[in-house]
């Protein structure tokens, strides 16, 4: 049963067309932090060992946000890693160990790349007339650049 929240089913749609991406690219995101936290080695293990659980914990966290988002306008929230591996704007590198310099480059370009899509998406609520999916996806563009521009400083 769609919610009576004054927006037409089409938007709702739409609305939960886009929230299904971002799930997908948040499960991504969330696997390649978790391959980086049991990985990672060298240098600033222990650091960046509980750098990486603390976001990955994080993004679970933003899952589980955006799945209830999915179910509050209506809908039912796709849980495969297939439905994921096809919605996902993101890139994987299956046998693919990097070094924890390239770790730190690989997470922080993902990041960087959720915030571009997201912005995008933002602009597509805001004319879907979703206020509160435009809202919300904000604070997870906002969490997104935090990540990003922690993981620079590891960089520079």
């Amino acid at each position: 049963m769609r919610p009576a929240i004054g927006i037409s089913e089409e938007r709702l749609e739409m609305s939960v067309k886009i929230l299904s991406n971002i799930l997908s690219d948040e499960m991504v995101l969330y696997i390649k932090t978790r391959k980086s936290h049991w990985n990672v080695s060298g240098e600033s293990f222990m650091e960046l060992h509980k750098l990486f659980q603390n976001q990955y914990a994080e993004l679970e966290e933003t899952i589980d946000e955006i799945a209830e988002r999915i179910g509050k306008l209506g809908s039912k929230t796709i849980g495969t890693m297939s439905e994921f591996s096809a919605l996902t704007r993101l890139k994987e590198s299956p046998k693919v160990y990097p070094s924890r310099k390239e770790m730190l480059t690989e997470l922080k370009n993902d990041h960087e790349t959720l915030i571009v899509e997201l912005r995008k998406d933002i602009d597509e609520c805001v004319e879907n007339r979703d206020a509160g999916t435009t809202d919300f996806l904000t604070g997870i563009m906002i969490q997104h650049e935090t990540f990003a521009w922690i993981l620079s400083r590891y960089l520079n």
